[in-house]
């Protein structure tokens, strides 16, 4: 009898999207959890395969999803997917390996490169650990997590933040962020893990309803230092054409 595999990649997604997911072609041992919101009751079909498993949700939003995934992991290692990513199997090795060698490491964070093999942003170019304020950027594709640590320190993605919500991202920075809080350790290791399209919802900028949603993660990471941060989030920005009142309203949260 085959060993149990030590990593689960589990996606997140609509009912209406569960079609367009490509299943890894990996030859490392893993398990595939498809977690399928589908309050709508539609009908709709997804891959089947040995070591597939799917759970339907009535709720919506990304981040239920998402730890609903986490729940239903068992195995050691998991990994996040989205409908429209495709993973790289010597990056996802590289990490798991790492992972197996640093005990005290409960995620690595890895990069994605877009359709044409560049990657997709700017990235540390060696091993970093995660801080408050270089891990803002991250997308839940580019995490593998030791799903015990998470477990034992009750770490779950802000059910008020991320797609489907009003404040439509960050979730991935507070799930990253309260790994801090509670003790846990990350590293950014610059392995290509996924190939995911370019445009992204996190790249949306100046709006009045993401100036509020920004607001709102600073203010869920920081607490009363939020102010100072978001000053100093907007001062780095390459984009100012919110104006002074855009600004202000930014500021104020």
């Amino acid at each position: 009898m085959n060993e149990k595999p030590k990593l689960t990649i589990g996606y997140s997604v609509l009912a209406d999207r569960v079609k367009n997911i490509q299943l890894p072609e990996l030859t490392l041992d893993h398990e595939v959890l498809i977690l399928i919101q589908n309050p709508a009751k539609i009908s709709f079909t997804y891959p089947k395969a040995a070591r597939v498993r799917s759970v339907e949700l009535s709720s919506i939003g990304v981040a239920k999803s998402r730890n609903e995934v986490l729940h239903n992991t068992s195995t050691e290692f998991l990994l996040f997917g989205d409908d429209d990513v495709i993973f790289l199997e010597d990056g996802i090795r590289e990490a798991l390996h790492f992972l197996e060698i640093n005990p005290r490491c409960d995620m690595v964070l890895s990069s994605a490169i877009d359709n044409e093999g560049k990657l997709r942003k700017k990235y540390p170019i060696k091993v970093t650990p995660l801080t408050h304020f270089n891990s803002a950027k991250a997308a839940t594709y580019e995490m593998i997590v030791r799903v015990k640590s998470f477990k034992d320190r009750g770490v779950v993605f802000d059910e008020n933040f991320g797609a489907g919500t009003q404040n439509y991202l960050g979730d991935e920075y507070i799930f990253i962020t309260d790994l801090l809080k509670r003790g846990g350790a990350g590293v950014f290791l610059p392995a290509p893990i996924a190939i995911h399209p370019q445009d992204s919802s996190g790249s949306i900028w100046g709006t009045q309803r993401d100036l509020i949603a920004r607001a709102r993660i600073f203010t869920r990471v920081f607490g009363m230092w939020a102010p100072l941060i978001r000053v100093a989030f907007f001062l780095k920005s390459a984009d100012k054409s919110v104006g002074v009142k855009g600004f202000l309203r930014f500021i104020r949260g």
